[in-house]
């Protein structure tokens, strides 16, 4: 790019134009002995690029090295939800004790619910002794910057607290309450903008948990899963929670699981997934009834894939590749493969291969797909680490009785997986199909009944959700 800077010695001034990585060179330069200052005309972006960064890239642009810029996590299971972060130069601080401890955040409220994470700010979701509220943070130090209430009390439901990650779309929130409300905030302050009972749609859960679910931002629309008769997933205007179209379900009559449990009706404990298999933008849930597929632009119910299916609790947000689709369940079901494919001008799913529950079943710490590999916790209860060849269903390696008990959540980065057990115990593991390589094991600061928050990586920290505590790691600058 053609840079042009005149450089003004007698008046201690730099007026750049184009391009402000050569600006920033000759500030650098010039810094000490006459601190000019620099003017960026025509270009608003650059001034704001300056002001960001300033010194801080200096050096990567004097010589040459490929900056790696800190992600937000804006969303369940970050960005395209595939459970990846990519960020790199993470691991240089971890030592036996783990990474250093920068804050403890209280006051969040009890619950399973992760976290999000954009620029100065967290958001989370957490129980108090008469609502369910969304709540702020200041991810600087670990303040509480608002509590706003989404219910009018306390949801009562198996193993109340929370379950909802907040969706972060520009100057917006949403969260679905572990009720039936999905509800619009504005991030900023938390005052509602909107919000919609899932009982407009018949709303109903598969079994007795609570809704678990974190909607879905899709350009103008917010995707969620009511579980109703008279819409099993919905679109909805995200800047209103008017209808775009409800998707009614089938009937599908009476199932049974392999479990030898009758398949229910209604939501499942998952979050929507967008895929392009076949051609076809859709959008993939695991529902009581299975793995549905629904168009994206009309909410047409393109397929349903029943053999995944329990009559306990589906939980696992699918996994997507290409005209891929992967999935599992536990309560002794199993995991598949499918491809999907056009059948005239719908989708139809195909099984590819199916494991039985003794060879991969994840009940609720999720998966991750990294280079062709699945990345997860197996058993149900067990949460072991294992990896399998995504594309044949093979065991590169496990399950490991690894150290720590229980389910296992996880989160990919920087050519690493991060477990964390059901005991709290955290493993740093090599993201590889060769073996299960720990590099280190800690227990964190602070740990109280079920660690079943899956961990966070974003902008150079570990965040570790444990009820009322978000415990928050130093990874990298």
């Amino acid at each position: 790019m053609f840079s042009l800077v005149f450089y003004q010695a007698w008046r201690g001034t730099v007026t750049a134009f184009m391009d402000p990585r050569f600006a920033l060179l000759m500030y650098s330069v010039s810094l000490a002995a006459l601190a000019p200052r620099i003017h960026f005309y025509g270009d608003s972006l650059m001034r704001s690029m300056f002001n960001r960064f300033h010194v801080a890239l200096l050096v990567p642009l004097f010589l040459g090295i490929q900056y790696s810029p800190a992600d937000d996590w804006t969303q369940w299971r970050g960005p395209d939800r595939a459970n990846r972060s990519d960020e790199t130069g993470l691991f240089a601080l971890w030592d036996a004790d783990g990474p250093p401890l920068e804050w403890t955040a209280e006051g969040l409220g009890s619950g399973y619910a992760s976290v999000s994470v954009v620029g100065d700010h967290i958001y989370t979701s957490g129980n108090f002794d008469d609502n369910q509220s969304v709540i702020a943070i200041d991810s600087r130090k670990g303040s509480i910057v608002w509590k706003q209430p989404i219910t009018s009390g306390a949801p009562k439901h198996g193993y109340e607290g929370s379950r909802t990650t907040p969706t972060i779309d520009s100057d917006r929130l949403y969260a679905v309450s572990s009720d039936g409300r999905v509800v619009c905030l504005n991030r900023r302050d938390g005052t509602e903008k909107w919000s919609r009972d899932f009982k407009d749609w018949g709303g109903r859960m598969m079994s007795g948990w609570g809704y678990s679910e974190s909607p879905l931002v899709d350009g103008d629309r917010l995707i969620c899963t009511p579980g109703g008769n008279e819409g099993m997933v919905v679109a909805l205007d995200k800047m209103t929670g008017d209808e775009i179209w409800a998707c009614e379900m089938p009937d599908m009559g009476e199932q049974t699981g392999l479990n030898g449990k009758p398949l229910k009706d209604g939501a499942g404990y998952s979050s929507v997934v967008i895929s392009e298999g076949a051609g076809v933008r859709q959008y993939v849930q695991l529902v009581g009834r299975g793995l549905i597929g629904v168009r994206a632009s009309d909410g047409e119910f393109l397929w349903q894939y029943d053999r995944v299916a329990n009559g306990t609790a589906n939980i696992p947000t699918a996994l997507v590749d290409g005209d891929h689709v992967f999935t599992s369940t536990a309560y002794n079901t199993g995991s598949a493969l499918l491809k999907l494919s056009r059948d005239g001008d719908g989708v139809e799913a195909e099984e590819v291969y199916w494991l039985d529950a003794k060879d991969l079943q994840n009940k609720h710490g999720g998966m991750t797909l990294v280079d062709g590999h699945i990345y997860c916790g197996h058993g149900n209860g067990n949460g072991l680490p294992i990896c399998v060849k995504m594309k044949t269903g093979e065991i590169a390696w496990g399950p490991e009785r690894a150290e720590g008990n229980g389910e296992t959540s996880l989160v990919y980065a920087d050519g690493h997986i991060i477990f964390r057990r059901e005991d709290g115990t955290v493993i740093l593991a090599r993201a590889t199909p060769e073996s299960f390589d720990v590099v280190h094991t800690f227990t964190p600061a602070y740990q109280d009944g079920k660690t079943w928050a899956h961990p966070v990586i974003a902008n150079g920290k570990l965040y570790l959700r444990e009820q009322d505590k978000l415990m928050c790691y130093h990874l990298a600058d």
